[in-house]
């Protein structure tokens, strides 16, 4: 069975994003690869579970972290339980593969200090990029829409007359996420520099590079790690820590957690239970500072 008809059946029948398929088969790839230095084949379907345990052995030699171990064997676990599914195996491997442990990532989130000087201070808005860069932050932090939802929206998704955007999230589920004011006000600054453009050649898209072409996740990346990076002191200043931010600071001021979980467009309600820690030790400085039997 080739990797061609299992990449097909994530996109077509499981809906995963390019990307996500992307990942897959490379890291199927990457054990095709183990296999035939080491045992001269680069059948995946005619292995056992010790070829398997060699594999993960040598990734743990490199140096590999546990987090990513697991997600490659996952990613070959998926394939597994593709051939059971067309009947080209008749046993999986993994079935009783059990993941290495992995400490628990907690992630800091920008504070609202950093958001405002960022956001009020730190872009100047005078050309097309600078009111693009402003606005795709404030966009994050409005409605922490993922990196990739970002740069697939289209101008069509954008409702001003309701204050909304519709964005389209994993498996292709829609989901509408209501705009603040001052959304719409840099919307249309951008709007502006946009219509100036030389040429557009995505005209659908919302948001674009300077030649006018559909804007991509690395430079989405490289935007906003350079305006954090200069106003934060963490290590980590990406899309997914404005996203972290934006959930963790409506927990902050009492936002339910089921409504979150809508507006992330988490599918579980654990997904976005990964957020309260941050919540619970705002609220512990809250306590700590109010509560009667601790004014002294």
């Amino acid at each position: 069975m080739s990797l061609k008809s299992f990449s097909d059946y994530l996109l077509l029948e499981k809906t995963y994003s390019k990307h996500t398929v992307l990942a897959y088969t490379r890291d199927i790839n990457n054990f095709q690869n183990f296999l035939n230095e080491h045992h001269n084949s680069e059948n995946v379907a005619k292995v056992g579970y010790s070829e398997i345990r060699q594999w993960i052995v040598t990734l743990v030699d490199r140096k590999i972290s546990n987090r990513t171990i697991n997600r490659k064997v996952s990613s070959l676990n998926t394939y597994y339980k593709f051939l059971l599914k067309t009947e080209d195996i008749d046993i999986n491997p993994l079935k009783k593969h059990k993941a290495l442990k992995v400490g628990k990532k907690i992630q800091l989130p920008f504070s609202e200090q950093e958001l405002k000087l960022v956001l009020e201070g730190a872009i100047s808005i005078h050309d097309f990029e600078s009111a693009r860069n402003h606005l795709i932050i404030e966009l994050f932090y409005a409605t922490g829409i993922r990196r990739i939802e970002l740069v697939n929206l289209k101008l069509s998704d954008i409702d001003t007359g309701n204050n909304q955007i519709k964005v389209i999230g994993k498996r292709n589920k829609e989901r509408y996420i209501p705009l603040i004011d001052s959304i719409t006000k840099s919307l249309k600054c951008y709007l502006n520099y946009r219509s100036k453009l030389d040429t557009i050649e995505d005209k659908e898209v919302l948001f674009l590079t300077k030649k006018g072409f559909i804007i991509y996740e690395k430079l989405v990346y490289r935007i906003i790690n350079k305006y954090f990076s200069v106003a934060s002191t963490k290590a980590k200043c990406s899309p997914h820590v404005l996203r972290h931010s934006f959930a963790t600071h409506l927990l902050n001021q009492g936002a339910d957690l089921n409504a979150i979980k809508e507006l992330l467009g988490h599918t579980s309600l654990a997904a976005t239970q990964v957020y309260t820690h941050n919540s619970i030790a705002e609220l512990k400085k809250v306590h700590a500072k109010a509560h009667p039997r601790n004014q002294r």
